[in-house]
Protein backbone atom coordinates (compact mmCIF):
# COMPACT_ATOMS: atom_id res chain seq x y z
CA UNK A 1 0.00 0.00 0.00
CA UNK A 2 1.60 3.61 -0.68
CA UNK A 3 -0.51 4.71 2.63
CA UNK A 4 2.45 3.39 4.55
CA UNK A 5 2.60 5.12 8.42
CA UNK A 6 6.19 5.14 10.04
CA UNK A 7 4.64 4.06 13.33
CA UNK A 8 4.19 5.39 16.97
CA UNK A 9 7.25 7.10 17.94
CA UNK A 10 7.92 8.56 21.20
CA UNK A 11 9.65 12.03 21.21
CA UNK A 12 10.49 13.76 23.80
CA UNK A 13 7.10 13.32 25.90
CA UNK A 14 5.39 13.17 22.96
CA UNK A 15 3.32 10.47 21.25
CA UNK A 16 3.19 11.16 17.59
CA UNK A 17 1.57 9.23 14.55
CA UNK A 18 2.99 10.05 10.94
CA UNK A 19 1.51 9.52 7.49
CA UNK A 20 2.55 9.63 4.12
CA UNK A 21 0.71 9.45 0.70
CA UNK A 22 -3.14 9.64 1.23
CA UNK A 23 -5.35 8.06 -0.43
CA UNK A 24 -7.72 10.99 -0.74
CA UNK A 25 -6.55 14.82 -2.06
CA UNK A 26 -9.93 16.13 -0.53
CA UNK A 27 -8.68 15.72 2.95
CA UNK A 28 -6.46 13.71 4.87
CA UNK A 29 -4.48 12.93 8.24
CA UNK A 30 -0.97 14.16 8.07
CA UNK A 31 0.06 13.46 11.47
CA UNK A 32 -1.49 13.73 15.15
CA UNK A 33 -0.09 13.10 18.91
CA UNK A 34 -0.36 14.14 22.19
CA UNK A 35 2.33 16.10 24.40
CA UNK A 36 3.27 17.04 27.68
CA UNK A 37 5.15 19.85 28.18
CA UNK A 38 7.86 21.00 30.54
CA UNK A 39 7.85 24.96 31.71
CA UNK A 40 8.72 27.64 28.97
CA UNK A 41 8.71 24.60 26.32
CA UNK A 42 8.41 26.61 22.77
CA UNK A 43 8.43 25.89 19.58
CA UNK A 44 8.78 28.09 16.90
CA UNK A 45 8.77 30.60 15.11
CA UNK A 46 7.88 28.10 12.21
CA UNK A 47 6.44 28.02 9.17
CA UNK A 48 4.08 25.21 8.46
CA UNK A 49 2.79 23.60 5.25
CA UNK A 50 -0.23 22.43 6.48
CA UNK A 51 -3.08 22.89 8.82
CA UNK A 52 -3.15 21.97 12.58
CA UNK A 53 -5.21 21.81 15.30
CA UNK A 54 -4.24 21.57 18.96
CA UNK A 55 -6.54 21.18 21.95
CA UNK A 56 -5.16 21.67 25.44
CA UNK A 57 -5.70 19.24 27.75
CA UNK A 58 -4.29 20.19 31.11
CA UNK A 59 -2.84 24.07 32.07
CA UNK A 60 -1.88 26.92 30.29
CA UNK A 61 -0.07 28.74 27.55
CA UNK A 62 0.14 31.12 24.64
CA UNK A 63 0.08 31.54 21.06
CA UNK A 64 1.67 33.88 18.88
CA UNK A 65 0.61 34.48 15.14
CA UNK A 66 1.09 37.85 13.41
CA UNK A 67 0.83 40.09 15.74
CA UNK A 68 -1.79 38.90 17.55
CA UNK A 69 -1.15 36.70 20.55
CA UNK A 70 -3.55 34.07 22.22
CA UNK A 71 -3.68 33.38 26.00
CA UNK A 72 -4.90 29.97 26.17
CA UNK A 73 -5.62 27.52 28.65
CA UNK A 74 -7.74 23.91 29.41
CA UNK A 75 -10.71 22.99 27.06
CA UNK A 76 -9.36 25.68 23.93
CA UNK A 77 -7.79 24.80 21.41
CA UNK A 78 -5.75 27.19 18.41
CA UNK A 79 -5.62 26.47 14.36
CA UNK A 80 -2.47 26.73 12.69
CA UNK A 81 -3.21 27.65 8.96
CA UNK A 82 -0.61 26.78 6.39
CA UNK A 83 1.87 29.06 5.36
CA UNK A 84 2.05 31.48 8.70
CA UNK A 85 4.67 31.97 10.89
CA UNK A 86 3.73 30.27 14.58
CA UNK A 87 5.02 30.88 17.59
CA UNK A 88 3.82 28.96 21.21
CA UNK A 89 4.89 28.60 24.81
CA UNK A 90 3.78 26.95 27.43
CA UNK A 91 3.24 28.48 31.00
CA UNK A 92 6.68 28.44 33.35
CA UNK A 93 4.21 27.39 36.27
CA UNK A 94 1.54 25.63 34.85
CA UNK A 95 2.52 23.90 31.51
CA UNK A 96 -0.13 22.73 29.17
CA UNK A 97 -0.31 19.02 27.73
CA UNK A 98 -2.46 19.16 24.47
CA UNK A 99 -3.16 16.95 21.36
CA UNK A 100 -3.02 17.71 17.63
CA UNK A 101 -3.60 16.54 14.26
CA UNK A 102 -2.12 18.02 11.45
CA UNK A 103 -4.35 17.71 8.09
CA UNK A 104 -4.19 18.78 4.56
CA UNK A 105 -6.22 18.67 0.94
CA UNK A 106 -7.99 20.51 -1.54
CA UNK A 107 -10.71 21.64 0.39
CA UNK A 108 -9.21 21.43 4.19
CA UNK A 109 -9.54 25.50 4.51
CA UNK A 110 -13.38 24.70 3.12
CA UNK A 111 -13.88 22.39 6.48
CA UNK A 112 -12.78 25.17 8.76
CA UNK A 113 -14.43 27.57 7.35
CA UNK A 114 -17.96 25.21 8.34
CA UNK A 115 -16.44 25.23 11.57
CA UNK A 116 -16.17 28.70 11.94
CA UNK A 117 -12.35 28.89 12.33
CA UNK A 118 -9.53 30.01 10.01
CA UNK A 119 -9.26 33.72 7.94
CA UNK A 120 -8.38 35.65 11.45
CA UNK A 121 -10.57 33.32 14.04
CA UNK A 122 -7.52 30.62 14.65
CA UNK A 123 -8.77 29.83 18.70
CA UNK A 124 -12.07 28.04 20.01
CA UNK A 125 -13.26 25.90 22.99
CA UNK A 126 -14.72 23.01 23.08
CA UNK A 127 -16.03 21.22 26.04
CA UNK A 128 -15.53 17.58 24.85
CA UNK A 129 -11.64 17.07 25.43
CA UNK A 130 -12.42 13.83 26.47
CA UNK A 131 -14.12 12.51 23.40
CA UNK A 132 -11.10 14.16 21.10
CA UNK A 133 -8.99 13.14 23.39
CA UNK A 134 -10.06 8.96 22.49
CA UNK A 135 -10.19 9.77 18.78
CA UNK A 136 -6.41 10.68 18.97
CA UNK A 137 -5.72 7.96 21.01
CA UNK A 138 -7.44 6.15 18.31
CA UNK A 139 -5.68 7.16 15.84
CA UNK A 140 -2.29 6.65 17.18
CA UNK A 141 -3.46 2.64 17.85
CA UNK A 142 -3.06 2.08 14.19
CA UNK A 143 0.09 1.91 13.27
CA UNK A 144 0.64 -0.33 10.58
CA UNK A 145 -0.32 -0.39 6.80
CA UNK A 146 -3.26 -1.34 5.44
CA UNK A 147 -6.60 -1.04 3.26
CA UNK A 148 -8.85 -0.59 6.77
CA UNK A 149 -6.38 0.94 8.78
CA UNK A 150 -6.09 3.75 5.88
CA UNK A 151 -10.53 4.05 5.76
CA UNK A 152 -10.53 4.15 9.70
CA UNK A 153 -8.08 6.99 9.91
CA UNK A 154 -10.25 9.19 7.29
CA UNK A 155 -13.13 8.42 9.81
CA UNK A 156 -11.55 9.08 12.52
CA UNK A 157 -10.61 12.32 11.18
CA UNK A 158 -14.06 13.27 10.49
CA UNK A 159 -15.07 12.28 13.89
CA UNK A 160 -13.09 14.65 15.26
CA UNK A 161 -14.16 17.43 13.24
CA UNK A 162 -18.00 16.11 14.17
CA UNK A 163 -17.00 16.83 17.94
CA UNK A 164 -16.14 20.41 17.04
CA UNK A 165 -18.82 20.73 14.94
CA UNK A 166 -21.27 20.24 17.98
CA UNK A 167 -19.98 23.06 19.97
CA UNK A 168 -18.22 25.39 17.50
CA UNK A 169 -20.89 25.13 14.99
CA UNK A 170 -23.62 25.27 17.47
CA UNK A 171 -22.10 28.36 19.55
CA UNK A 172 -25.01 31.06 18.79
CA UNK A 173 -23.30 34.13 17.13
CA UNK A 174 -25.59 37.56 17.30
CA UNK A 175 -26.72 38.40 14.00
CA UNK A 176 -24.71 41.12 13.99
CA UNK A 177 -21.43 40.54 14.75
CA UNK A 178 -22.28 37.05 12.08
CA UNK A 179 -23.11 39.94 9.69
CA UNK A 180 -19.98 41.97 10.03
CA UNK A 181 -18.11 38.78 9.66
CA UNK A 182 -19.34 37.85 6.42
CA UNK A 183 -18.32 41.59 5.52
CA UNK A 184 -15.14 41.77 7.01
CA UNK A 185 -14.25 38.21 5.00
CA UNK A 186 -15.84 39.91 1.97
CA UNK A 187 -13.60 42.72 2.26
CA UNK A 188 -10.55 40.58 3.29
CA UNK A 189 -11.48 38.48 -0.54
CA UNK A 190 -11.29 41.64 -2.45
CA UNK A 191 -8.06 43.24 -0.50
CA UNK A 192 -6.34 39.67 -1.03
CA UNK A 193 -7.52 38.91 -5.04
CA UNK A 194 -8.09 42.37 -6.52
CA UNK A 195 -5.83 41.78 -9.26
CA UNK A 196 -7.62 39.15 -10.32
CA UNK A 197 -10.28 39.17 -12.71
CA UNK A 198 -13.00 38.42 -9.61
CA UNK A 199 -16.96 39.08 -9.72
CA UNK A 200 -19.16 39.76 -7.41
CA UNK A 201 -20.33 36.00 -7.35
CA UNK A 202 -16.77 34.69 -6.49
CA UNK A 203 -16.69 36.95 -3.25
CA UNK A 204 -20.30 35.85 -2.57
CA UNK A 205 -18.89 32.06 -2.77
CA UNK A 206 -16.14 32.90 -0.87
CA UNK A 207 -18.05 34.11 2.26
CA UNK A 208 -20.69 31.08 1.62
CA UNK A 209 -23.60 33.51 1.31
CA UNK A 210 -26.21 34.56 -1.85
CA UNK A 211 -25.38 37.18 -4.06
CA UNK A 212 -28.34 39.53 -2.78
CA UNK A 213 -27.63 38.71 0.68
CA UNK A 214 -24.16 39.65 -0.08
CA UNK A 215 -25.56 42.58 -1.23
CA UNK A 216 -28.03 43.43 1.17
CA UNK A 217 -24.99 43.02 4.10
CA UNK A 218 -22.68 45.84 2.19
CA UNK A 219 -25.27 48.60 1.37
CA UNK A 220 -26.33 48.52 5.17
CA UNK A 221 -22.53 48.15 6.84
CA UNK A 222 -20.58 49.80 3.44
CA UNK A 223 -23.19 52.10 1.76
CA UNK A 224 -22.05 50.22 -1.25
CA UNK A 225 -23.09 47.70 -3.30
CA UNK A 226 -20.18 44.35 -3.42
CA UNK A 227 -19.61 45.50 -7.38
CA UNK A 228 -19.31 49.39 -6.08
CA UNK A 229 -16.75 48.43 -3.94
CA UNK A 230 -15.24 46.31 -5.62
CA UNK A 231 -14.63 49.35 -8.36
CA UNK A 232 -14.09 51.57 -5.85
CA UNK A 233 -10.93 49.82 -4.17
CA UNK A 234 -9.23 48.67 -7.44
CA UNK A 235 -9.80 52.59 -8.60
CA UNK A 236 -8.42 53.53 -5.76
CA UNK A 237 -5.05 50.93 -6.29
CA UNK A 238 -4.93 52.07 -9.82
CA UNK A 239 -4.44 56.25 -8.44
CA UNK A 240 -1.51 55.16 -6.28
CA UNK A 241 0.16 52.99 -9.41
CA UNK A 242 -0.59 55.88 -11.61
CA UNK A 243 1.52 58.34 -9.19
CA UNK A 244 4.12 56.22 -7.52
CA UNK A 245 5.03 54.16 -11.24
CA UNK A 246 6.26 54.24 -14.83
CA UNK A 247 3.70 51.19 -15.89
CA UNK A 248 1.57 52.08 -18.89
CA UNK A 249 -2.27 52.32 -19.10
CA UNK A 250 -2.58 48.45 -19.97
CA UNK A 251 -0.10 47.50 -16.67
CA UNK A 252 -2.43 49.50 -14.37
CA UNK A 253 -5.44 47.77 -15.66
CA UNK A 254 -3.94 44.65 -15.29
CA UNK A 255 -2.46 45.26 -11.98
CA UNK A 256 -5.70 46.18 -11.23
CA UNK A 257 -7.73 43.25 -12.11
CA UNK A 258 -9.04 44.80 -15.39
CA UNK A 259 -8.33 42.57 -18.27
CA UNK A 260 -9.35 45.25 -20.92
CA UNK A 261 -7.82 48.90 -20.36
CA UNK A 262 -10.73 50.47 -22.43
CA UNK A 263 -12.95 49.24 -19.79
CA UNK A 264 -10.60 49.83 -16.82
CA UNK A 265 -10.41 53.93 -18.20
CA UNK A 266 -14.15 54.02 -18.45
CA UNK A 267 -14.49 53.33 -15.43
CA UNK A 268 -11.70 55.28 -13.83
CA UNK A 269 -13.48 57.97 -15.53
CA UNK A 270 -16.65 57.62 -14.67
CA UNK A 271 -15.41 57.40 -10.73
CA UNK A 272 -13.35 60.29 -11.02
CA UNK A 273 -14.33 62.48 -13.77
CA UNK A 274 -11.24 62.08 -16.30
CA UNK A 275 -9.43 59.31 -17.93
CA UNK A 276 -5.75 57.65 -16.01
CA UNK A 277 -3.74 59.21 -18.81
CA UNK A 278 -5.38 63.03 -17.88
CA UNK A 279 -4.69 62.03 -13.90
CA UNK A 280 -1.33 60.82 -14.28
CA UNK A 281 -0.11 63.86 -15.95
CA UNK A 282 -2.18 66.54 -14.00
CA UNK A 283 -0.73 64.74 -10.49
CA UNK A 284 2.79 65.21 -12.23
CA UNK A 285 2.36 68.88 -13.02
CA UNK A 286 0.52 69.39 -9.03
CA UNK A 287 3.62 67.49 -7.62
CA UNK A 288 6.36 69.24 -10.36
CA UNK A 289 4.94 72.90 -9.18
CA UNK A 290 4.64 71.92 -5.48
CA UNK A 291 8.39 70.96 -5.64
CA UNK A 292 9.09 74.40 -7.33
CA UNK A 293 7.37 75.90 -4.45
CA UNK A 294 9.10 74.49 -1.87
CA UNK A 295 12.94 74.96 -3.58
CA UNK A 296 11.61 79.05 -4.40
CA UNK A 297 10.56 78.86 -0.64
CA UNK A 298 13.93 77.50 0.64
CA UNK A 299 15.96 80.23 -1.52
CA UNK A 300 13.82 83.09 0.24
CA UNK A 301 14.68 81.63 3.45
CA UNK A 302 18.49 80.96 2.95
CA UNK A 303 18.64 84.99 1.66
CA UNK A 304 16.57 86.52 5.04
CA UNK A 305 19.26 84.08 6.84
CA UNK A 306 21.88 86.30 4.95
CA UNK A 307 20.97 89.75 5.76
Amino acid sequence: MDYMLRGLKIVENAYVLQLRKPKSQELFLCFCGVSECAPNHSFGPVVRPNHIIHYILHGKGFFEVGEKRYELGAGQGFLIEPEAVTYYQADSRDPWSYLWIGFAGDRAADYMRDLGLGDGQLSFSCKQGEKLQEIVAAMLEINKSSLAGSYRLQSLLYHFFAVLAEEIGQTPVPGKVQENFYVEQAVRFIRNNYTRNIRVKDIAAYVRVNRSYLYKLFEENLHASPQAFLTSFRIARSRELLELTELSIEGVALSCGYQDALVFSKAFKKQLGLPPSVYRRTKRQELKNRLLQDKDSAKRILRSGKR
